[in-house]
């Protein structure tokens, strides 16, 4: 795609430096058009060298190319990051008086805005009707989250990370014509117009469902079963997937329980408000917490790596070297959490959709989709996540390929595929989720 970058003048100018890196590296060419504010956090060389493309502010540079209406009209996307306060209220006020406000104003192609700004600036009503009336008028505009400010200050208008970014801006873009926040060919509203859409409760982003009022519960990293005090039966998930399914479902509405299988302090703490997060160990205390909370989920969704098997017996003191001699163990088979909770939902009578998640390699002669396949048809859950881990592929990776596993007739199919960050195939996995009929 050809996509238009558009940098506004805050300190989160620097972010969009990686929001650019992830398009470039996504295959995408982008031009960058910063106003001439924005030029005094992040210079001209550095958009120039990212881009390979060259920077503009103002609308009177290459006059005789008519740049002010052509970079629009060439946009199959407009993304604007940071969009601070100042920006908002220009572009709702159909300005057209920097390069960057006339490229929106002459582009059809989707429109999608972060938001970035001091929380005072955010919550002030100015703000509020600004917002209300872009996304009135077709503009995805993104809530941006919570967390550290210019200075000491903390709380919302944090602009959000830039793979979230990123994937925002391209659900933006293939979202359908006509569909909640997207733009039409001749730029006419998706939510209509009025005051009603001031009332609204904030919507879920674009390309995103609406899971307002829903609760999914989420488990994800990996489970470690001790050997000894000090070392422990593991495996190589880092719970990065399985934290942004969590984002996803938070972004989209959903209140998320998160049950937290040894993941990252980092990965946890760039969570969201409001996702709650359990911390487990073990197989066993993943299946106790899984359990208790599935039966008030509207969905529940597996993506933890649980170990199959645990040690028979575990050392009460740190196991010795006995000279050259190796060492035995024995081991014991874990429960297999996802049919418990199939089984559980069939004799409790909850509705909760359940989704599996399956990491296989493939063994000589069967194909790994074969084997997840049959792992669908074995587990008895609506939907298996498949992703091929050869080679140590997606384990600890910003970037993730799965296959969506559903029943018919029967029979396992594809019922869909997913590939990119982590964040773009989270949204494809909630979207499919909350596609599911209810039980």
């Amino acid at each position: 795609m050809n996509i238009v970058l558009g940098v506004g003048g805050g300190i989160a100018a620097y972010k969009a430096c990686h929001v650019l890196r992830a398009l470039r590296e996504a295959g995408h060419a982008v031009r960058v058009v910063p106003t001439a504010s924005a030029l005094a956090f992040v210079g001209t060389a550095t958009w120039e060298a990212l881009s390979g493309q060259p920077v503009a502010t103002d609308v009177f540079t290459r006059v005789d190319e008519v740049e002010h209406v052509m970079i629009g009209q060439r946009a199959d996307l407009v993304l604007i990051a940071p969009a601070t306060a100042d920006l908002l209220a220009r572009l709702r006020a159909g300005r057209a008086d920097d390069l960057l406000t006339a490229t929106v104003l002459a582009t059809r192609a989707p429109v999608a805005l972060a938001p970035a700004m001091h929380t005072e600036m955010w919550a002030n009503a100015a703000t509020a009707d600004n917002v209300a009336v872009l996304r009135a008028r077709g503009l995805h505009v993104m809530e941006p989250v919570s967390g550290r400010l210019t200075g000491a200050d903390s709380g919302p208008g944090r602009l959000p990370e830039p793979e979230d970014i990123v994937a925002f801006a391209l659900a933006a873009a293939a979202a359908p014509a006509g569909a909640p926040e997207a733009r039409g060919a001749s730029g006419a509203a998706g939510f209509g117009s009025g005051a009603a859409d001031e009332e609204r409760p904030a919507a879920a982003p674009a390309g995103l469902p609406d899971l307002r009022g829903q609760r999914y519960l989420i488990s994800a990293g990996g489970t470690r079963e001790p050997l000894d005090p000090v070392r422990f039966l593991g495996n190589r998930s880092s719970g990065k997937q399985g934290a942004q399914l969590a984002r996803a479902a938070a972004q989209a509405g959903a209140a998320v329980d998160l049950v937290a299988a040894n993941i990252d302090v980092a990965v946890l703490a760039d969570l969201p408000p409001g996702v709650r997060v359990r911390a487990v160990e073990t197989t066993a205390q993943l299946q106790t917490a899984c359990a208790e909370l599935a039966p008030g989920a509207d969905a529940v969704i597996m993506a933890a790596a649980v170990a199959d098997y645990r040690p028979a017996h575990t050392a009460e003191h740190k196991m010795k070297k006995d000279g050259d001699a190796g060492l035995t163990l024995e081991l014991a088979q874990n429960p297999d959490v996802l049919r418990g909770l199939v089984a559980q939902r069939a004799a409790e009578g909850w509705g909760a959709a359940l989704v599996g998640f399956a990491a296989e390699t493939g063994s000589p002669g069967r194909p790994a989709l074969e084997l997840a396949e049959e792992k669908l048809l074995r587990k008895g859950c609506d939907l298996l996540v498949f992703n091929d881990v050869s080679a140590g592929r997606a384990f600890g990776s910003e970037d993730n390929e799965v296959a969506i596993l559903a029943v018919r007739d029967g029979r396992a199919h594809v019922a869909a595929r997913a590939h990119g960050s982590k964040a773009q195939v989270s949204h494809a996995v909630i979207g499919a989720v909350a596609a599911l009929p209810r039980r």
